[in-house]
């Protein structure tokens, strides 16, 4: 590839990544419904006609963040649950990860836990097949951990990353609709909160001594 085409490519997925981050701001303080690919435009600072060069319309907006936004966590997912730290030690980063790159992006985190749950179509054909690559993810740290003696041996890899994921998404979606916000909201709630669920998490894991379990 050329410089020239090189230089051209740059600019491209510069243009693209300022549409999503427009978007995510809109969609944030408008909806995902009440949001006009108009709008999306303006406050990306393009015309309306240039966001049909990236994307097939408003839905595919929407798609697109979801979809570049969790591929990028899974990838960082994948180095954690690959790398040498003991395995307690992964489910608590990897929390810490989740949680901390939705509370660095508020408007992110808004429309990652409520607009996309505004359409079950995008839902189930979008979203399930990254939520299942999560799934796997998180359900191959845990049964490491059994293998290793570290987590307990009667639960499911598989149900028990379902309720760790259940837990996680609902303090993203309290968090992001500012529903346990008091007068002077801490700005690292969300983070303090993820914690303590890990804490609580990890206890109920571990291998009892003497128990059989």
């Amino acid at each position: 590839m050329s410089a020239t085409a090189r230089k051209k490519k740059g600019a491209s997925a510069e243009k693209r990544e300022r549409i999503l981050q427009a978007a995510i701001s809109v969609f944030a303080e408008k909806g995902f419904y009440d949001t006009r690919v108009s709008e999306i435009a303006k406050a990306a600072g393009v015309a309306d006609g240039t966001i049909y060069l990236y994307f097939e319309n408003k839905d595919d907006v929407l798609v697109s963040i979801f979809e570049d936004r969790i591929e990028q966590l899974l990838q960082i997912l994948q180095k954690i649950a690959t790398s040498e730290r003991p395995i307690e030690e992964k489910i608590r980063k990897m929390v810490g990860i989740q949680l901390g790159l939705l509370e660095e992006q508020r408007d992110l985190a808004e429309v990652i836990t409520v607009n996309l749950r505004q359409s079950s179509r995008l839902l189930k054909q979008y979203a399930a097949p990254l939520f299942t690559r999560y799934l796997e993810v998180i359900a191959g740290m845990i049964a490491s951990g059994q293998k290793a003696g570290v987590f307990r041996q009667d639960v499911s890899p598989r149900v028990t990353a379902r309720a760790l994921w259940g837990a996680l998404d609902g303090l993203a979606l309290t968090w992001a609709l500012g529903a346990d916000d008091e007068q002077t909201p801490d700005p690292l709630a969300l983070r303090k909160a993820a914690i303590q669920l890990t804490e609580l998490f990890l206890d109920g894991l571990r291998a009892r001594t003497g128990g059989g379990s």
